[in-house]
C-alpha cells in the first residue's frame, strides 16, 4: 500500500467522522435545540428569555432570541424624564417607566394637575428618535379635573407592527390657546418590542 492511499483513507475516515459528528448535534448553534417546554406563551420578556436559558446575544444593550425568532431586548437603567416648561409637580407618569420595553399596545397611566388638561384630556404621542410621530393617543383625567391638584389619568396608544425599536414617549399639557409660553410637556426613552 503507497503513501497516496494511507492518506487518502485517513481523510475518508476523519470526513465520515466529522459527518457522523454532526449529524448527531455537535456543535450545533442552533436555537431550535432548546427544550421544548420553552413555548411563546412564557417567554414575554428579556427576563423570561434569559430564564429559559436560551441564547443570549452579547450586543449593548443585550439581546435574547426564542426559537420562533422573537427578539427581546434587556432594559437598561432607567433616565430620568425630560420635563419642558414643565415639573414633576404638575405631571407624574408611572407607566411605563423610562427605558421600559414595551410593546405595540401600551397603557400610560400617571397622575397630572387638574391644569394639565383642557376638558378632561390632553395629548399623549410616541415619537422616533428624531422627532416623527409613530403613534398618537389621548390620556383621560379618571376623576374631576376642574381642580389644582393631582388627577389620575390613562392613556391607551396603538403603535403600528411596522415599528420597532428606540421610541421617545411625549405627554403634552394641552393648551387650547395655542400660546407656546402655555405648552408643557414631559418626555423619556422607551424601546418598542413586542
Amino acid at each position: 500500500m503507497n503513501i497516496f492511499n494511507i492518506i487518502f483513507a485517513g481523510i475518508v475516515v476523519v470526513g465520515f467522522g466529522i459527518l457522523a459528528w454532526l449529524s448527531l448535534g455537535g456543535a450545533s448553534t442552533d436555537i431550535s435545540a432548546v427544550p421544548a417546554d420553552t413555548s411563546p406563551i412564557e417567554i414575554l420578556s428579556f427576563a423570561d428569555c434569559e430564564a429559559a436559558g436560551l441564547p443570549v446575544m452579547e450586543s449593548y444593550p443585550r439581546q435574547c432570541r426564542t426559537p420562533d425568532g422573537r427578539t427581546y431586548t434587556e432594559e437598561l437603567p432607567t433616565s430620568e424624564p425630560t420635563y419642558v416648561n414643565a415639573s414633576d409637580e404638575q405631571i407624574v407618569v408611572d407607566t411605563p417607566t423610562s427605558g421600559s420595553v414595551i410593546g405595540h399596545s401600551i397603557t400610560v397611566t400617571g397622575k397630572a394637575r387638574g391644569p394639565w388638561y383642557f376638558e378632561a384630556s390632553f395629548p399623549v404621542l410616541l415619537t422616533d428618535i428624531m422627532g416623527n410621530t409613530i403613534a398618537t393617543g389621548v390620556a383621560q383625567a379618571e376623576g374631576n379635573w376642574m381642580t389644582e391638584e393631582y388627577v389620575p389619568f390613562k392613556a391607551t396608544i396603538s403603535i403600528p407592527n411596522s415599528y420597532s425599536g428606540e421610541a421617545i414617549l411625549v405627554l403634552k399639557k394641552d393648551n387650547p390657546s395655542g400660546l407656546p409660553e402655555k405648552d408643557g410637556s414631559v418626555s423619556f426613552p422607551v424601546v418598542v418590542e413586542y
